[in-house]
């Protein structure tokens, strides 16, 4: 079986897959200085819930957006289940598209992944739109090369930020107002937030569109991608595994790659 674990800047996802069947999944805050005996310990008791031994885990992938966590994450996967990850970023991991930017290696693994499970999953180019810490906006080509995109403050930091900085404005959960105008404090924050959200979500997909020249399928994901996607028709797909099983796919054709070399 595959472990595969998807390092956010405030979450960490744990998944086993049986081939293409995930088996589990689990979430953990992804807290700096945690040790991979912290992990292990863990993440075993959690396994052996659903009944899950070490040593089912054969191979194991890391997608990290946090360099500080990769190094007790390797620890991990080796001293637990004594299967070495491969690490997306990393010269011998093949994605199998071309990155066309003018730094590639500035592309955080989590769009890279997110780029490789899209164009397996979706027609045509795309738009790939995650609500993490950060909303990000990336653009696929009908080939599955990564084009490029646009990086925005994400839903709750934005509302944090807001709360930090002005010392009357008290912190607000993200939810759909009732109303655009909002009749006190709490619910012209919402409607500012949420629906100001929602305009930048069009007013960007269609300009990415626009520039890109030709119509996009756009493709929502991460914590936040249900409660907007419910609320504008430019988002045409929802879908929460979309970075696991990016991972999955490109642990497939890289044990794939390896089989040939040896045969």
């Amino acid at each position: 079986m595959l472990l595969a674990i998807d390092c956010g800047n405030t979450n960490t996802v744990f998944a086993v897959y049986d081939g293409d069947d995930k088996r589990c999944e689990w979430r953990a805050a992804s807290k700096s200085g945690r040790t991979a005996d912290e992990m292990g310990v863990w993440l075993t008791q959690l396994m052996a819930i659903k009944g899950l031994e070490p040593t089912v885990i054969n191979d194991s992938i890391i997608a990290s957006v946090v360099p500080s966590a990769v190094f007790e994450l390797r620890v991990l996967c080796h001293r637990y289940f004594s299967a070495p990850p491969l690490v997306v970023g990393e010269p011998d991991v093949d994605l199998g598209f071309e990155i066309l930017v003018d730094r590639p290696e500035e592309v955080g693994a989590d769009r890279l992944v997110n780029t490789v499970a899209a164009h397996q999953s979706y027609p045509g180019p795309l738009i790939v739109l995650d609500f993490g810490t950060a909303t990000t906006f990336d653009v696929v080509d009908a080939d599955g090369n990564y084009c490029g995109g646009v990086i925005a403050p994400g839903v709750n930091l934005s509302l944090e930020a807001l709360h930090m900085a002005a010392a009357q404005l008290p912190r607000v959960a993200v939810g759909r107002p009732k109303s655009v105008i909002g009749k006190g404090t709490v619910s012209a924050m919402r409607s500012g937030i949420f629906l100001g959200y929602v305009s930048m979500i069009e007013g960007l997909t269609a300009r990415i569109q626009q520039e890109f020249g030709e119509p996009m399928t756009v493709v929502a994901t991460g914590g936040l991608a249900s409660l907007f996607t419910e609320a504008t028709d430019v988002i045409h797909h929802l879908d929460n595994d979309l970075t696991l099983r990016g991972l999955r796919e490109i642990h497939r054709r890289n044990a794939a790659r390896q089989q040939q070399r040896q045969t």
